[in-house]
């Protein structure tokens, strides 16, 4: 396992991987609940080179300024959040030594994903749950599937990120992605 270290004394990262289509306020949850336990967070978004599908309709680009909204609108210091795009690689045996190289070291990793904190501890990290916020409504599948259908997702996001999303009609280019393709 990594460790964390800087001007003699130790800094405690945590990493948290998520896709954020879009970023909601249940990640700004977790992240505030990081940033209890740790003194820096590193966001690391997931599936980065995908865009344009139902699973992934905003661009890594548009997920980095989404966050970055949100995290001020929250009042969380962009000094304290390093956010970092993470292509996938498709094979999960080295997915965890792709993130590692697109990362800055940390030493925990916050998810409740069971596929990611499997690969993270048979890597030797540490490995802690996010404490869930309005999990029924606070997911990027309920959120985009509110989207296509017309109903109200605004309120399941941050103020700046439903603006940004108006503003790049990425509602529209939702609806158009998925076409008859719609899994709803």
């Amino acid at each position: 396992m990594r460790e964390s270290g800087q001007a003699g004394r130790d800094l405690r990262r945590g990493l948290f991987v998520g896709r954020f289509q879009p970023p909601h306020l249940g990640h700004i949850h977790a992240v505030k609940q990081i940033l209890n336990e740790c003194d820096e967070v590193i966001v690391a978004i997931g599936s980065a080179q995908y865009s344009h599908t139902f699973e992934n309709p905003f661009t890594a680009g548009e997920r980095i300024e989404m966050l970055r909204m949100a995290l001020r609108e929250a009042g969380i210091s962009s000094e304290k959040v390093i956010i970092v795009p993470v292509p996938d690689v498709g094979e999960h045996s080295l997915w965890v030594s792709r993130v590692i190289s697109f990362t800055p070291r940390f030493s925990k990793v916050y998810t409740n994903n069971q596929l990611v904190k499997n690969l993270f501890k048979e890597a030797g990290y540490e490995v802690k749950p996010i404490i869930l916020f309005r999990r029924k409504e606070e997911m990027g599948k309920v959120i985009r599937k509110k989207m296509i259908e017309g109903g109200e997702w605004e309120s399941l996001v941050p103020k700046s990120v439903a603006q940004f999303i108006k503003e790049i009609k990425g509602v529209e280019r939702l609806r158009d992605s998925v076409g008859k393709d719609y899994p709803g």
